[in-house]
């Protein structure tokens, strides 16, 4: 084996340490991944870099003059006094040469170890009505970032205030803007008769060194500490479409599913947040949850009235019966089913990973039409039993059992009497008819699986989220829809614009309708209950959908993953 002489460096080190991986049965991907990372041909010179730096700081470097930019102008200007030739004139180019000033300028600033930033000199007339109070000149750099502060105007005194400051910004970064600081000039440009709005153009469209004369706060806020609330975004903001935010340039775009860290809630109207994986370290200004919700009483909800095409029978039994909608409210609480999109905003929520011996989460399967989960959810399970712990439960029917079949094993035969009785008492997350037989999804069944340690997969209609969504399943939702393709009419004919042929009318004109309707399906359930969803599987073909299913169960108990604050809460 291999071994590292007293002087080696770290270039070497790792050069080593990447020649000792080896493929290993159980950790494959880690070692491929290390191996990878490794053998990045940047941090190889990163870890050369490095080496170089700590060598000069050993040997502690002096320099030789402190005045290296002065001395190659009274060079450039000495060749210049007379005649030169080629090689004169070449030099004297690159003495003068922009990218050579700055290097010795540079120089010079840590020769003579002036690291203080160089201040415009105050104005000798002084305005009169500052008397005794204490003026502060900052000077930030603003290269194409906001400034990071939005302002206010006070309303009893009409001075302009720094009415927030941005986690991140320049203006943070700082540490010389403060929330309570009266704004008298920007650039030189007096802003006290200004507007507010004029201001913030005044501040956006100014580039690289902004100078600001500030009064400050009489008692300066100290720079909190980040909190660490963590939200799951339930809407899409767009703050260039949001006229009510004080500052458009401050705002944060998110998507719904988007995770947020809110790192100041100081205000009430305007939060403060980062999205979450985002590598800009500036917060921006986000709706806070009060906010929103005051926005959406007076909003109209589009998708409160809006109906639902007939669903088509299809060939599984247990996906075509036609759900009871009597428990709608549930044992959540009246008016809390989670498909309204009245009062979608922010939900708290926390990283969880499952725990050695603890009871696996649920997956729950909901689809359009076309989706077919119940035949997605068999052929995983019955495919990988020998890989995955995974099971699903048995329906409970009021149908006559057939001679082949075992009771238990995909349906629990009860008689009537019995299957009303637990419809009366609320043991079904749902239920329905088929063919005049009574079938339902009990909690018990759930239970039962998990019971067994094992993972309990379910496919219901989305509307049973509402009973499912607690911290004892922790339920992992998955949205599973076919790709439905766009087609149009060309010359009578109708294109395939995924597969680029042509087909006849009279073949495809219900084919398209039948298109229309799985694509309206799964428009509606990602719009009343896409807020639930942690994951959207778009199905191809029923090979790639059951690997791609297959993937995330096995994912799911060895990652961990954002989930209700209320659900990992002891």
């Amino acid at each position: 084996m291999p071994v590292l002489t007293a002087g080696a460096g770290l270039h070497e080190t790792l050069a080593l340490l990447t020649s000792q991986l080896r493929p290993d049965a159980n950790h494959k991907e880690d070692m491929v991944f290390l191996k990878d990372v490794f053998s990045e041909r940047s941090l190889g010179y990163l870890m050369k870099i490095h080496e170089k730096l700590r060598q000069y700081e050993r040997q502690s470097p002096i320099p030789v003059l402190h005045s290296a930019s002065s001395l190659a102008e009274d060079v450039a200007e000495e060749l210049q006094s007379g005649p030169m030739s080629t090689e004169e004139k070449e030099l004297v180019h690159l003495l003068m040469s922009p990218h050579l000033k700055a290097v010795l300028s540079v120089h010079d600033t840590v020769a003579q170890k002036n690291f203080d930033p160089v201040l415009p000199p105050l104005p000798d007339d002084f305005e009169d009505e500052l008397e005794e109070e204490s003026v502060k000149i900052v000077r930030l750099v603003k290269n194409k970032e906001p400034l990071g502060a939005t302002i206010r105007r006070d309303e009893a005194s009409g001075a302009v205030i720094v009415a927030r400051v941005m986690r991140g910004g320049a203006a943070d970064r700082s540490g010389l803007v403060h929330i309570g600081d009266e704004l008298r000039e920007v650039n030189g440009v007096s802003v006290i008769h200004k507007r507010p709005d004029e201001i913030s153009q005044l501040l956006s469209q100014s580039q690289g060194s902004i100078t600001l004369k500030i009064i400050p706060a009489i008692k300066e806020e100290g720079r909190l500490k980040e909190s660490k609330v963590y939200m799951r975004a339930l809407f899409d903001y767009i703050p260039l479409e949001d006229k009510a935010t004080p500052c458009q340039e401050a705002g944060l775009p998110f998507k719904r599913g988007d995770i947020l860290q809110v790192v100041s809630q100081d205000d009430a109207t305007w939060w403060q947040a980062k999205r979450v994986g985002d590598s800009n370290l500036r917060a921006g200004l986000i709706p806070s949850k009060q906010f929103q919700e005051s926005l959406a009483i007076w909003q109209p909800v589009l998708l409160r009235h809006a109906t639902a095409s007939p669903r088509r029978l299809s060939s599984g039994l247990r996906r075509s019966f036609r759900l009871s909608r009597k428990d709608r409210q549930g044992s959540t609480g009246e008016g809390s089913d989670p498909g309204d999109p009245e009062f979608l905003t922010y939900e708290d929520v926390s990283r969880y990973q499952q725990r050695p011996n603890e009871r696996p989460r649920l997956v729950v399967l909901i689809g359009s039409l076309g989706a077919r989960i119940n035949e997605l959810k068999q052929r995983v399970i019955c495919n990988h039993t020998h890989t995955l712990n995974a099971s699903c439960v048995s329906i409970d029917t009021t149908r006559p059992k057939k001679p082949h079949e075992k009771d238990g094993v995909e349906y629990h035969f009860v008689t009537k009497q019995q299957f009303d009785a637990d419809v009366l008492n609320n043991k079904f997350i749902e239920h329905g008819e088929y063919k005049e037989n009574q079938y339902g999804t009990s909690i018990e069944a759930i239970r039962s699986v998990q019971a067994k340690n094992k993972m309990c997969i379910v496919d219901v209609q989305p509307e049973a989220l509402k009973r499912l969504r607690t911290a004892e399943f922790k339920p992992y939702v998955i949205f599973v829809k076919p790709r439905v393709p766009e087609m149009y009419l060309v010359n009578e004919s109708i294109v395939n614009v995924s597969l680029s042929i042509k087909i006849p009318v009279f073949y495809s004109l219900q084919q398209d309708e039948d298109l229309q309707e799985m694509r309206q399906s799964a428009i509606q359930i990602d719009q009343q209950y896409g807020h639930l969803v942690d994951r959207v599987l778009i199905k191809e073909d029923s090979a790639s959908a059951c690997a791609e299913l297959r993937g995330i169960l096995e994912r799911l108990e060895q990652e961990s993953f954002w989930v209700p604050i209320s659900w990992v809460r002891t």
